[in-house]
This record gives structure tokens, sequence and C-alpha cells, in this order.
């Protein structure tokens, strides 16, 4: 349609989560309109973040800084750290404002049939942290789907070791087979506010 560069850009455009190919067309087209003012501005801006961004060494964050800017924020209370499985997970319950503590990113959840085992999860810098005794609340909110109560009973059998560790996990507001990123900020306000011991 229009050389091998502008079928190289839809069909990554295409590859996006909620793109099809009409919609990478219609974006590359729109792109493509103004390539100074629109196109340019977004390859430079996808450019410097692909180079300054950084996993948090310590909850799994995405950031221009390691440890995070959530992780190295002295007002948020390190003795609460909110589970949850995706980043996309954590930025939706920062853009609801409802959690004033840190996070661990598991970057999934186990599923013996996609070949994601305990080993593939992001536990070891929760575990670091409960050893060094500064953690008093544990809070569960993973996806209310099988992997994720699964993977939630998985990581309350290696939390109840921990004494006086209180363990606890979203309640309503989240509906079954729903994910965190997907909801909106009151649902999950309702869900964070009204959770209960696991």
């Amino acid at each position: 349609m229009g050389g091998q560069e502008i079928e190289q850009l839809i069909r990554l455009l295409g590859r996006l989560p909620g793109f099809g190919p009409r919609s990478a067309r219609r974006v590359a087209l729109y792109l493509l309109r103004e390539p100074h003012t629109r196109l340019a501005p977004l390859a430079r801006a996808m450019e410097r973040a692909g180079e300054a961004i950084r996993t948090c060494s310590s909850c799994g964050n995405l950031d221009t800084s390691d440890p995070c800017h959530i992780c190295s924020d002295p007002l948020r209370d390190k003795g609460l750290v909110c589970v949850v499985e995706t980043v996309g997970d954590l930025w939706a319950l920062e853009r609801a404002g409802v959690h004033r503590g840190v996070y661990q990113v598991l970057g999934g959840t186990l599923s013996p049939l996609a070949g994601v085992g305990p080993e593939d999860l992001n536990v070891s810098a929760l575990l670091t942290r409960l050893h060094e005794g500064s953690v008093r609340e544990v809070i569960l909110a993973l996806g209310a789907t099988v992997e994720g109560a699964s993977t939630m009973h998985w990581l309350m059998d290696r939390l109840e070791t921990y004494e006086g560790l209180t363990i606890s996990r979203v309640a309503q507001g989240v509906p079954m087979g729903g994910a965190l990123d997907v909801l909106d900020d009151g649902t999950l306000a309702a869900a964070l506010g009204a959770r209960r011991p696991a």
C-alpha cells in the first residue's frame, strides 16, 4: 500500500493489545498524515523510554530509577505490601489512589498449562522484605481467575510461616474472571478498602 516501511509500522502497531489490522492501519494513517508533529515525537519518546526504563529490583515496577519512585518514597508505608500480578495492576491501584504502602509485582500467575511455575514468579524480593521483619501486612490483590486463586493459595502457604504477619486479600468489587487493570477507580477502591483476612 505504501512501501515496506509503512507495512512494518502497521504490522508492529497490530501487535499492540487491543489493536487489530484495521485499527493499526487507522493509527498508522493518522501518524503519517503529519509525520513531523505526530510520528517523529512519538518515535523519539518511545526511543527515550526504551533507553531509560528500568525494572525496580525491590518491587518489579517499571520506572526510570531503581529503586522506583514508589519504593524510594519516604512517605510510603513499607510495612504494608500489596502483591499484584502485573505492572498494569500496580498502575491501576496507583491511579485509584487507594494504597499508600509499597508493592510486589509477581510478573504473572501460576499456570501449569502455560508452563508457569513458582520459580517463574518474582517472589524473592517479597521474601527478603519479610525476613527483614519490617512487613506487618501483605495484601494479595490478584485477579479473580483460576490462576489468580491458585497463586493466592500458594502464596498464603508460603506466608503463613511468618509469625505476626497479617495476610489479607481484596474482597468485594473484583468480578470473577476480572483483571485489576481494567476496573474503574471506584471498584478498585471498594475492593481494597473491604479487604479481609485470607
